[in-house]
């Protein structure tokens, strides 16, 4: 690797050197990983060849490629046929994996955060009950907000918790699935529902997209451990912005 390549050459290998118990190539996957999140990798650069990767840290052509497999799996990397392998402008958003949008936008690179539109308190609306299982009456929290990678609009949020899982309102700052974690109250696994949509004349201007643009609306419903519903939550996507993936089995 050439001078403007050092950095990113000696951030992963002292990821590499690290004691861990990991196949090399889930280390080299990590180590990769930590240097698109850290930046010293960013949207639209290219890796090095597998063949010069694998010579410039020590490793096997067969390490390369199956950490390199992973990212793109991931939708973290994008293979172009007689280019390379590049880091991915587009979000590809697996459907397998229940993860929070800063943590898929850390996981590419791009810096999270997000623009309350509404916070409050109140009790469930009708819908909201039949969704979450929860009695007439019980208390949640709606959280309203624009997400943004990098100072790009990305999507729209719309989403309740059930209240008995947050200490507060304002427990939420950037990442609401961070403050779920630090009550324990984590969701292990959702029900998503993708559909398409063109973006109404609001969402449009949020989005700084146009009216009529093509965009996604994904439903999400998370529970926890022992089944309880935790959190309802609706999103919209910038069409341009965002594909969603999902890995199929037969059988």
């Amino acid at each position: 690797m050439d001078s403007d390549t050092l950095t990113p050459l000696v951030h992963i290998r002292a990821h590499l050197n690290e004691t861990s118990n990991l196949p090399l190539y889930q280390r080299l996957q990590r180590a990769l990983r930590s240097a698109i999140e850290q930046h010293l990798l960013k949207p639209e650069d290219a890796l090095p060849a597998e063949r010069q990767l694998a010579a410039d840290l020590s490793v096997s052509r067969i390490t390369v490629r199956k950490a390199i497999d992973g990212l793109v799996a991931e939708g973290v990397l994008v293979r172009r046929p007689g280019s390379g392998n590049f880091i991915n402008t587009r979000i590809e958003k697996n459907f397998a994996k229940l993860t929070s949008f800063s943590e898929d936008m850390r996981a590419r690179g791009r810096t999270p955060r997000s623009v309350w539109l509404k916070r409050s308190e109140g009790t469930v609306t009708p819908d909201e009950a039949m969704r979450l299982r929860l009695s007439p009456g019980a208390a949640v929290y709606r959280f309203h907000r624009m997400r943004y990678a990098d100072d790009v609009p990305m999507c729209l949020e719309y989403a309740t918790i059930v209240a008995s899982c947050l200490p507060s309102l304002e427990a939420v700052d950037v990442s609401m699935y961070d403050a779920l974690e630090r009550a324990g109250n984590r969701p292990v696994r959702a029900l998503q529902r993708l559909s398409a949509l063109l973006l109404n004349a609001e969402q449009a201007a949020l989005l700084q997209a146009k009216e009529g643009d093509a965009g996604l609306s994904v439903e999400r419903l998370g529970f926890l451990r022992d089944g309880r519903a935790v959190e309802f939550c609706r999103s919209y996507f910038r069409g341009d912005m965002y594909d969603f993936v999902a890995e199929l089995n037969a059988g």
